[in-house]
């Protein structure tokens, strides 16, 4: 079996929300995620870039991977249907 965003929900970062599994989304429902903000400079793709279960928890996520919080939108994953 391999691992996945159900062990680890950092498997999860720089995927679509839309690309996870079943199982993945089910595991991660109601955890806050981060997407970076579009920007006329920048057209991001929509992907995770950070997951908590917090906001809190997400920014401190974002700080260590030497992202500025500042630049990202911030919603809680739901359930996938």
């Amino acid at each position: 079996m391999t691992a996945s965003a159900t062990q680890d929900p950092s498997r999860a970062l720089g995927r679509n929300p839309d690309s996870l599994t079943l199982e993945e989304r089910i595991a991660l429902a109601g955890k806050i995620v981060a997407f970076e903000v579009y920007s006329p400079a920048a057209f991001p793709f929509r992907r995770i870039e950070a997951i908590g279960d917090s906001l809190d928890g997400c920014v401190r996520m974002l700080q260590q991977r030497g992202l500025d919080p500042r630049k990202f939108e911030y919603s809680p994953l739901g359930p996938p249907y």
